[in-house]
C-alpha cells in the first residue's frame, strides 16, 4: 500500500465540501461550536461503523453495487436537497429550534447512512487501499478508527471556521445558507455527474 496516496486521498475527500462538513459549518456558525461538536461526534460514530461495514462487506456490496448504487444515490440526493431546502428556509431568529434539531449526536451519526459521498468513500477507501494488503480483524478494526477520526476533525475543523466567522456571517446569513444550500445541490448532483 502507497501510504503516501492513502494518505492524500483519505484527508482530501475528508476535507472537501460535502454534507458532513456543510452541515456542520452551519450549525457552527449558528449555534457555536462547544453546540456543534454532538454532531461532529455523530459523524464519526457513524463514519466509524460504515467503515467497519464497508470492510467486513466490502466484497458482497462490490457484487451488488450494480444494484443498489441508483437507490442509493437517489435517496442520499434527496436528502441532501432535503438539508438544503432546510437551510434555505430556516429563520433566523435565535430561538427558532427547526435545524436545531438536526444538530445532534443521531442526526450527525445518521446522516452517514445517507450519505453517498460518505459511503462509496468506505468501499473506495477499503477496497484499494486497505483490503488488499491488511485483512486482520485488528488492522480493520485500527484502519475504521483511523478514518473516523479523520472525519471527525474534518467536521470540527469546519464548524471551527462556521463558529470563528460567526459573526460576520451572522450579518449574511441569508446569503450565507443560500451558499450553503447550493453547495449541499452541487453534492446532490455531483452524485450523478462522477
Amino acid at each position: 500500500m502507497s501510504v503516501v496516496s492513502f494518505l492524500l486521498y483519505v484527508f482530501v475527500t475528508s476535507f472537501t465540501p460535502g454534507p458532513n462538513n456543510i452541515m456542520a459549518m452551519l450549525f457552527a456558525n449558528k449555534y457555536g461550536f462547544k453546540k456543534t461538536l454532538r454532531f461532529c461526534f455523530g459523524v464519526g460514530a457513524g463514519f466509524f461503523v460504515i467503515m467497519l461495514l464497508a470492510s467486513y462487506f466490502n466484497l458482497l456490496l462490490h457484487n451488488f453495487i450494480p444494484k443498489i448504487e441508483l437507490p442509493m444515490m437517489i435517496l442520499g440526493a434527496g436528502y441532501m436537497l432535503y438539508l438544503a431546502v432546510k437551510i434555505v428556509t430556516s429563520k433566523n431568529s435565535e430561538n427558532d429550534d427547526e435545524t436545531g434539531k438536526y444538530n445532534s449526536f443521531l442526526a450527525g451519526m445518521l446522516l452517514q447512512f445517507v450519505n453517498p459521498k460518505g459511503v462509496l468513500y468506505g468501499i473506495t477507501v477499503m477496497g484499494t487501499f486497505i483490503l488488499p494488503y491488511h485483512t486482520s480483524n485488528v488492522s480493520l478494526l485500527f484502519f475504521s478508527l483511523f478514518l473516523a477520526v479523520v472525519g471527525f476533525m474534518s467536521t470540527s475543523s469546519w464548524s471551527l471556521f462556521g463558529s470563528m466567522f460567526q459573526t460576520f456571517l451572522s450579518k449574511y446569513r441569508n446569503q450565507f445558507n443560500i451558499v450553503m444550500a447550493l453547495l449541499l445541490v452541487y453534492s446532490a448532483v455531483s452524485i450523478f455527474m462522477g
